[in-house]
């Protein structure tokens, strides 16, 4: 039994007990890893291919040490110019061995997704003030609501009013123009 399992942003081609070496994984030496995203699985003449990845299958790995790969040479060179650059990068790779292929009945990792929390409404407090005070505060709301719209909307509407020069005008001068 074989599968192709999505690790790391890269496809590897995998059966129960052989070694891979993938791109670092954020997961300590000796603890087990669990691959949702199996995009294949071979079962002899039977071949499971789904899109975007088989539902309950998963891939069960265990991680065996962190470590950096061959160096590789970049050289950059400019001919009749003397420029010369030389660089090497190691990459850093994880040693995982496969322990197992579960076809189907694995459950999900649960992902954590962070979502924005809803402001929340303040509580209005009203308190008795002169009109002359209440007229400026409908102003900045209507400001606000304006701020909202888009341009074009903002130059329907001072076409209605009968605005004239909206064309040229920008959101904020559209916005007090309207209000």
């Amino acid at each position: 039994m074989y599968a192709i399992v999505e690790i790391a942003g890269q496809q590897f081609k995998v059966v129960k007990d052989q070694k891979v070496f993938v791109h670092r994984l954020q997961t300590e030496e000796g603890k087990q890893v669990a691959f949702d995203n199996v995009l294949l699985i071979g079962d002899g003449d039977n071949v499971t291919v789904c899109a975007p990845a088989i539902d309950g299958a998963q891939v069960g790995a265990k991680v065996l040490k962190h470590l950096k790969g061959d160096k590789v040479i970049v050289f950059k060179k400019k001919r009749r110019k003397g420029y010369r650059k030389k660089n090497g990068h190691r990459q850093s790779l994880t040693e995982i061995i496969i322990e197992s292929i579960a076809a189907s009945g694995a459950k999900k990792a649960a992902k954590v997704e962070k979502k924005a929390e809803p402001k929340k409404a303040e509580p209005k407090v009203e308190v008795a003030a002169p009109k002359a005070e209440a007229k400026p505060a409908k102003k900045e709301e209507a400001t606000q609501d304006l701020s909202s719209l888009t341009v074009a909307e903002l130059r329907e509407m001072a076409k209605a009013k009968e605005i004239t020069g909206y064309s040229s005008m920008k959101k904020a001068e559209l916005i007090d123009a309207l209000s």
